[in-house]
């Protein structure tokens, strides 16, 4: 992956989605997590993202690398967020390509919870009074 798997500023759909790209590749699956407020969540304004930057990098490319291996022919890229995102902006997006949508579902999904179960990032919730709180997750 040629995309930096952490980064600071707000996630740029097309490069993701060029990373991606192949001839043979006629699915493509984008998915988006974003800074959200819900009844459960509550009155979230932005959340910050703290990280082992480095190791959230190489563990990114063991998970793209295991989807590789999984399903062969696959273009697959996933970028993670840092410090400050507000409310409504992407903190991770995964683009995956493949010859048929099945797989391109089924690898999206793969690294998407993948990313979730194992990266060492932390969340910070910035509410709308003011308050802080460490989330889970």
């Amino acid at each position: 992956m040629t995309l930096a798997p952490v980064t600071a500023s707000p996630i740029d759909v097309g490069t993701l989605l060029a990373e991606v790209a192949g001839v043979g590749r006629g699915a493509t699956v984008l998915f988006l997590g974003s800074v959200r407020r819900s009844d459960e969540d509550g009155p979230v304004r932005a959340i910050e993202y703290s990280s082992y930057e480095e190791m959230v990098g190489a563990e990114l490319e063991r998970i793209l690398d295991e989807a590789a291996r999984r399903w062969p022919g696959l273009g697959c890229a996933v970028q993670h967020r840092t410090g400050s995102v507000p409310l409504g902006e992407a903190s991770i997006a995964v683009a995956a390509a493949a010859a048929h949508r099945g797989t391109a579902f089924e690898a999206c999904r793969f690294v998407v919870d993948e990313a979730k179960r194992r990266l060492p990032v932390w969340k910070h919730e910035q509410l709308d009074d003011g308050t802080v709180r460490w989330r889970e997750g």
